[in-house]
């Protein structure tokens, strides 16, 4: 089972989920738990192609900015992008798995500033917290131990960098 947000995108209006199981009607959804597994994660990824080089940076910036900084009363809506963001910080560190998902940016990345792990370390701290609807997703779902175990290991290969 995958989690599926219905909301107003155009994108894709049927999918396959699982094994080929059917997802009718799924305008932004998941197809797996990987972090770029999802519409948004992957129009992300388009987007920091689509950044010049020394923007790209900023691009994984704001997305990891705009989670950390939410308080935690504030519902997070959404979180893919920066979870994608995190995800490419991190292939850049020691022991950091590479991206090399077809859904991810084509292009490979720039050095990125150190300043960003910390900062992605806070935005995936803020993601794995209540009121944040990709972990709302992934739990009616069932799924939420794995996706959790997924940031936990972002999140490793972020602190020890």
């Amino acid at each position: 089972m995958v989690p599926v947000r219905m909301g107003t995108s155009a994108r894709r209006t049927d999918r396959r989920g699982p094994a080929g199981t059917r997802i009718e009607g799924d305008p932004m959804g998941a197809w797996d738990i990987g972090h770029f597994d999802n519409d948004t994660a992957a129009d992300f990824g388009g987007r920091v192609d689509d950044a010049e080089a020394e923007k790209k940076a900023d691009v994984l910036r704001d997305v990891l900015s705009s989670v950390a900084g939410t308080g935690p009363e504030e519902y997070v809506d959404g979180g893919e992008e920066a979870v994608a963001a995190a995800a490419l910080v991190a292939a850049q560190c020691p022991g950091g798995d590479p991206v090399t998902t077809p859904y991810g940016p084509k292009n490979p990345l720039p050095p990125l500033p150190a300043d960003l792990r910390p900062l992605a370390v806070r935005a995936l701290d803020r993601l794995t917290a209540k009121n944040v609807e990709p972990l709302d997703l992934w739990a009616d779902a069932g799924a939420d131990q794995e996706w959790l175990a997924g940031i936990a290991a972002l999140r490793a290969v972020l602190a020890a960098a």
